[in-house]
């Protein structure tokens, strides 16, 4: 098997657009362009910038009562969801640990999953051996590109007018130039936008035409990152993992009333209770006081020097023109303004709680 990184269908676009190429989860992806991570992350928040996100593994679900079937895998409820909605979740283990989160959108006669680059090696087995009776197959004959921002609307729909009829998590199949994509009114930065899986041979074509838009400029990995750690959403790997349970992340909105009441997902028992009970830590915002921003890793203490979390995601929020963090704390010291210290190179720093997210999400709902 080789190491060499995959390439998606923008490879050479993102070449010809200056951007500098890094191996991401095993795939080469741009990780900024000429115009920089600030730049980019700035152009996102004030007009539109448009992401590869081909990497995702995109998947497709056949066979009768394929949502009901899914349910016994994530606790998010699927079997009514209506056709045109798409929904956030997360498989869970026995243990209530989080193995992955994606998007579940009903396709109508199938369900379109969208799970994440480093994952896809797990969770397409993972669904293969679990669904019984359901066909289930990722799809490599497909771009997916995000706009994000808040002229995506104006950028999107100048090439398919149906995309501004849709809102918040609602997808559907249209038209873009004589081509059939599926766009789906969703996205990882906090603001609006979308994601529009594209036919392979048509990808570069359609990208430039967005592109084209004086409103829209290409943005890489890292104004990705800083606009989801603004946005407050959490990155798997980093703030979800297997160690963590969807209550700890603060994802309990992504449970739906029957689901709380009924169960039947793994790690259930450990999820209701929580839910009943609370937890011993929990996934907060901070800020830290000063320029020093605290990476994922840094040991988090309360005032007397006791040490009481860890720093998950971290880095500086340009909107916010501060450094911003994410990470997990003892639930008594959890609270909006609570004071922290942070251990940034052997010195302790002062921080504190804030809530999430840093910068008002501004979805169209």
């Amino acid at each position: 098997m080789s190491d060499t990184p995959k390439r998606t269908a923008l490879y050479d676009l993102h070449c010809a657009l200056g951007g500098k190429m890094v191996d991401f989860a095993g795939w080469e992806m741009p990780v900024q362009y000429p115009m920089g991570i600030m730049g980019e992350h700035q152009h996102c928040r004030s007009k539109a910038a448009l992401f590869d996100v081909s990497h995702m593994g995109q998947v497709l679900l056949h066979g009768a009562n394929a949502a009901e079937k899914l349910e016994a895998l994530v606790p998010a409820a699927l079997s009514k969801l209506p056709e045109g909605k798409a929904r956030y979740t997360f498989f869970t283990d026995d243990s209530g640990g989080i193995m992955d989160d994606l998007i579940v959108a009903n396709a109508g006669d199938h369900l379109f999953l969208v799970v994440n680059a480093s994952m896809r090696a797990q969770d397409i087995p993972h669904m293969k051996a679990h669904l019984k009776d359901v066909e289930v197959t990722e799809i490599f004959d497909r771009a997916l590109i995000a706009v994000q921002g808040p002229s995506a609307q104006d950028v999107v729909a100048s090439h398919c007018p149906q995309a501004a009829q849709l809102s918040f998590m609602q997808t559907c199949e249209a038209l873009i130039d004589g081509t059939l994509c599926r766009i789906s009114r969703l996205g990882y930065t906090g603001e609006d936008g979308y994601e529009i899986s594209i036919p392979q041979a048509e990808a570069e074509r359609i990208t430039r035409l967005m592109l084209d838009h004086p409103d829209c400029a290409p943005a890489g990995l890292g104004a990705r990152d800083s606009l989801r750690l603004e946005a407050g959403l959490c990155l798997y790997g980093n703030d979800i993992t297997p160690d963590t349970s969807p209550i700890e992340a603060g994802l309990s909105w992504a449970i739906q009333k029957r689901r709380r009441e009924e169960g039947g997902f793994p790690g259930a028992a450990r999820i209701m209770a929580e839910l009943e009970h609370g937890t011993a830590r929990k996934l907060v915002g901070i800020l830290p006081q000063g320029r020093a921003p605290a990476r994922a890793g840094v040991e988090i203490h309360d005032q007397d020097g006791n040490a009481i979390g860890q720093i998950t995601s971290g880095g500086f929020g340009p909107t916010v023109q501060a450094p911003v963090a994410m990470g997990y704390v003892h639930a008594d010291h959890s609270a909006p303004g609570q004071e922290l210290h942070l251990i940034i190179r052997g010195k302790p720093q002062p921080a504190t709680v804030c809530a999430l997210p840093f910068v008002s999400q501004n979805y169209k709902r």
